[in-house]
């Protein structure tokens, strides 16, 4: 394990790892609020940029070590005792460290839970884009039952008493985060006996959950956990021999499971920085510090936008809205006034604000390393270009 010392500066940024560069003699950085690639803290960064030349003194760099050799069995193992230690993941699960995306796993899900029943059979809870894309991939292997008319809009998240679920299907699937219109699952679903299916690629670490109650947790690595590059999969041990036979030997969980996530050449470069992320955030207070962070952020730019007396304006229904991810229109969607909020509050050094290509506005990706700061930053500016552009 890597020794650290740690100085807090700030209610987020707060960790310095050992060997890392002054931070008082860093450039000034902008404030970015992408919706992935996101984010990282600048202490994993500074870490990483010494690591990526030098690991440890070995006198080679993280993504020229073996796979096979000690110095990175350390860093995986490590990293997935971290990421259990943040979520209390049990015994009974295994970590698996993927590659191909969040959607790759779209037909792993499928393709590796179909065959626990004896009719290929899945509940799918279609709430906004992505879940949507999974639920017409699952189809290509076994039967879909989406468990509430498709939504107009995807402004909203039905009750589940509204729900039609399948006691017989073989999982329920759902996206906790919606990330292109901001919509989020306050609560898991209920759904007894049948295996629960998450993806938390956008909210994973931000809010505590019980790992128990899924069946799989699968999240990208771009937004709360490090880099592109890597998905992390969490699965229930019972769940590892439920394959359909045209699983590919690549998708196969149980496949990773045996070989420790390097049946072949893992993606070593975005796990040591997770394991950084990991490290970062046991550092400064793990999941319920961020948790509380992410409820304190979000609140900031959502009363902004409700204090706006209409000029700005927030389409997904409050129940619904994301910590994550704010979507929001600016004078009943007036595209020519948006894109100079864009332009504006790029000059200022807040970049990526522009909405999904697919829904227009503006979007604020508020992810675990946005800090207090930053978010306070934006809504400042918020106040501003309203004061300014009012009519």
């Amino acid at each position: 394990v890597i020794r650290k010392r740690f100085t807090f500066t700030s209610e987020l940024q707060v960790c310095v790892f050992s060997g890392s560069i002054n931070m008082a003699a860093a450039p000034k950085r902008s404030v970015n609020f992408a919706a992935g690639p996101a984010k990282l803290a600048l202490p994993v960064l500074e870490e990483a940029a010494t690591a990526m030349t030098n690991y440890k003194g070995v006198g080679v760099g993280v993504m020229e070590l073996s796979h096979r050799g000690p110095e990175f069995k350390e860093i995986i193992t490590e990293a997935e005792a971290r990421l259990r230690r943040l979520m209390h993941i049990p015994d009974n699960y295994k970590v698996l460290f993927t590659q191909g995306g969040g959607c790759t796993q779209f037909a792993a899900v499928p393709l590796n839970l179909f065959g626990r029943t004896a009719k290929a059979s899945a509940d799918y809870v279609v709430t906004g884009g992505w879940s949507e894309k999974a639920a017409a991939e699952a189809a290509k292997y076994g039967e879909v039952n989406e468990v509430f008319p498709r939504l107009a809009k995807y402004q909203s998240i039905p009750d589940q008493a509204s729900w039609k679920l399948n006691p017989e299907a073989s999982y329920v699937y759902y996206c906790a985060n919606e990330t292109v219109y901001g919509v989020e699952h306050a609560d898991i679903p209920d759904t007894g006996s049948v295996p629960l299916v998450a993806d938390m690629s956008s909210n994973i670490l931000s809010r505590q959950v019980d790992v128990s109650k899924f069946g799989v947790i699968l999240a990208g690595a771009q937004k709360n956990i490090g880099c592109s590059g890597l998905t992390i999969v969490i699965v229930r041990d019972d769940l590892l021999e439920s394959t359909l036979p045209v699983c590919p030997t690549m998708l196969k969980y149980s496949t990773l499971a045996k070989a420790g996530s390097m049946y072949n050449t893992p993606p070593t470069w975005s796990i040591y920085i997770s394991y950084l992320v990991f490290g970062w955030m046991e550092a400064n207070g793990g999941v319920p510090a961020f948790q509380a962070l992410a409820d304190k952020k979000s609140a900031l730019v959502y009363g902004a936008i409700d204090a706006s007396s209409g000029f700005y304006s927030a389409p997904v229904a409050e129940n619904a809205r994301s910590r994550m991810n704010t979507p929001f229109r600016i004078n009943g969607g007036d595209e020519e006034l948006e894109a100079k909020f864009v332009q504006e509050a790029s000059a200022q050094g807040m970049l990526q604000l522009k909405g999904h290509r697919s829904v227009g506005g503006i979007r604020a990706s508020l992810y675990n390393a946005v800090t207090i700061e930053e978010v306070e930053q934006l809504v400042a500016f918020m106040a501003d270009f309203h004061t300014n552009n009012a009519k």
